[in-house]
Order: structure tokens, then sequence, then C-alpha cells
């Protein structure tokens, strides 16, 4: 008889510093397990050692958006299919102990016995960037806004002669003022000292909306590189857009369908039927931030679309509550929404831009 290769399945428990493998034949039988350093050095001697023990169908990795992204990158650069495997939950743990190697092995097993068969992200593109700077841009919201607080506080609890000149002012022009505050030296009189934090929160705000601004125009021209289609939405703007693209990754072709995407953005909808009552609730699972990205677009279509005004009003007379109309909103456009990134996607992958895709459709 000709030996015929092993066909393994590996897993691998991913951290900050190390990597776990571990190999499990076909009839799931533990093969072999190791340790490696979560460096490149790690990951190639990681990749050697999995195509020793056969022809590996595919490796399951837990954390493919943190600890895991590298690895995973490394391993479809090798040709290998990477598969997102979540950590067992809670009961599964109790009942068999929790280790680096039964972790590693319980990655391997889900995915040989197909309970794990999600594509992660590849982020290797215009989208990862998408999302790094996104990082940015979001702390220095934050940023802003709780020293926009301070200020504000201050200024309440400031005495009346630096009061005086700032009640009432805008956030911005109150940044600028307290920017131009010329305190005295003597730091102990707490009228000098107030002047002093407000002029150092002032320049703070100040120096945060020039970061700010610089941030939007790299998000911009990354967002329309990206999609260009997705800006042309009504009611998309580039944070929507950068959320959206972020949630779905440089691969949307990697979600089944515009159901999954709608299921991953939580506005699929839940059968919350009894009895003779027949309805759906609100989905309160998948990505919260893209949930909150289709609920603006939503509410400004409700604001300035026709289209959406009419169907609110139709949709009210039927006896639906706001509620059930935003769901329903939301789920439209999710549909929407996913048809153009995968377009986009599909029109990057062949060359062309989705402007010459639309003129060779429409011919």
């Amino acid at each position: 008889m000709t030996d015929q290769p092993l066909v393994v399945t590996a897993g691998v428990d991913t951290h900050g510093h190390t990597h776990h493998a571990a190999v499990i034949d076909p009839l799931g039988r533990h093969l072999a397990d190791r340790e490696f350093p979560a460096t490149g050095t790690g990951y190639r001697h990681l990749s050697s050692w999995l195509s020793s023990h056969g022809t590996v169908a595919a490796v399951g990795v837990e954390g493919t958006g943190a600890y895991g992204a590298e690895l995973s990158r490394h391993l479809a650069r090798q040709g290998l299919r990477v598969v997102e495997v979540d950590r067992p939950d809670r009961k599964t743990r109790r009942m068999k102990g929790k280790s680096d190697p039964i972790d590693a092995y319980a990655a391997a097993t889900a995915v040989a016995s197909g309970r794990a068969c999600g594509t992660p992200k590849t982020r290797d593109g215009v989208v990862e960037a998408v999302r790094s700077l996104r990082v940015v841009r979001r702390s220095a919201v934050k940023a802003r806004t709780q020293a926009i607080n301070q200020a504000r506080q201050l200024v309440i609890t400031s005495p009346e002669q630096v009061r005086a000149g700032l009640r009432g002012l805008s956030a911005k022009v109150l940044a600028t003022t307290c920017a131009r505050l010329r305190p005295g030296a003597d730091l102990a009189d707490p009228a000098q000292a107030v002047k002093f934090a407000l002029r150092r929160l002032g320049r703070r705000i100040i120096a945060l909306e020039e970061e700010l601004a610089g941030l939007d125009a790299e998000l911009g021209a990354l967002t329309r590189r990206a999609a260009p289609e997705l800006l042309e939405l009504k009611g998309v703007g580039p944070d929507v857009a950068g959320q959206l693209l972020a949630t779905a990754g440089d691969n949307p072709g990697r979600l089944a369908s515009e159901a999954a995407f709608a299921h991953l953005c939580g506005v699929a909808p839940v059968p919350a039927s009894s009895g003779r009552r027949d309805r759906h609730r609100l989905n309160r699972g998948g990505d919260r931030a893209a949930n909150h990205a289709l609920h603006t677009i939503v509410l400004v279509r409700m604001r300035w679309d026709g289209r959406t005004r009419a169907y609110v009003e139709r949709r009210t007379g039927q006896g639906l509550s706001k509620k059930d109309i935003m769901r329903c909103l939301k789920r439209h456009v999710a549909r929407e929404v996913y048809r153009v990134l995968t377009r986009s996607v599909r029109d990057t992958a062949t060359n062309r831009s989705p402007i010459d895709s639309g003129l060779a459709q429409a011919a």
C-alpha cells in the first residue's frame, strides 16, 4: 500500500508574549503541542512545526483581532487556511479545566468538528489603516470632551472676576478665550491659579482640535479610497463609513450574506412573538459601534430623506412604534451597505473603479 500523507488540524491559544499550538489527527486524537514566542522567528518556527506533522487542513486561532492578529497574517501568507475560534465558554472550562494546551487542543477540535468556521479579517489593506487612525481619533475626541467639561466646571467654581468673562460661551469660544488668559505670578491666589488652569485647558482643547482636523482629512482620503460608493449613500459621512469599513474588514466577502452582515451589526430581527401577537424586537448583540453607525444613518434619513419620511408615516399609520420602524430601517440600510462594500472590494480586486463597473453594467 502507498503511504498517504497525514492530514492534521491545528489550534493555537494566543497570548501577548507566547503562543501555544496543538495538532490533532482526523479522528481527533491529540498528536503534539508546543509553545512558541510571539515574534517573527516564533511564527516561522510554529508554521514549520505544524507542517512537520503532515498536511495542515486548517488552523484555528483564538484572538485573531488581538494577540493572534500577526500570527493569522503570517499563516495566511504561508497558504494555510486560518479559522477564527472563540474561547471556550465558562461551562466547558469548569468541566474540563483551563490551561494553554487544553485551549489549543479545544481550538483544533472546534475547527475539525465544524463548530468554528469563521474567516478572520485579513487586516492587511486600506481598511486596517482606517481602523488604526480611528483609534487615535476616538481617543482625541474623548480627551477633547473631557477637557471641555473640566474647563466648564472650573468656570462654575471660579471667582466672579474670572467667571464674568467666561460665562455662557460656546466650547470653541471658551477654549480660545481661556488660551488667552494671563495669570499672575502668585499662583497661591485662587483667581490666578484658576486662570493658569483654564489657560492650560484652552491650549489643550485647541491642540486637540487641530489634531482632529488632520485626522479627519487623512480618514476622509482613506475612506474614499477604500469604498467611494459608500460615501455616496445618504446619511453616510467619513466617520460612519470608517466604522462600517472597520466592522466588515478588508475582506467583507468573508461574510456569507447580507443577513450575516446584519447579524454582525446587531440589526437582525429577533422573534418576540407570544400567542396571537406576532412581532420582532431590537437585537442587543453584534458590534454596537456598527449598530450606532447604522442608527446615525437612519436618523439623518428620517430627517432629510423624502422616501424615508414617507415610509415612517406609512408604517406609523399601520400601528408600528418608532423603535420598530427604526429597526426595519436599520435592517434595510445594512442590506444596502453590504452590497456597496462587497461591490467595492470586488472592483478593487479586478483593478476597476466602481464608476467603471457601473458604466459596464449599464451598457
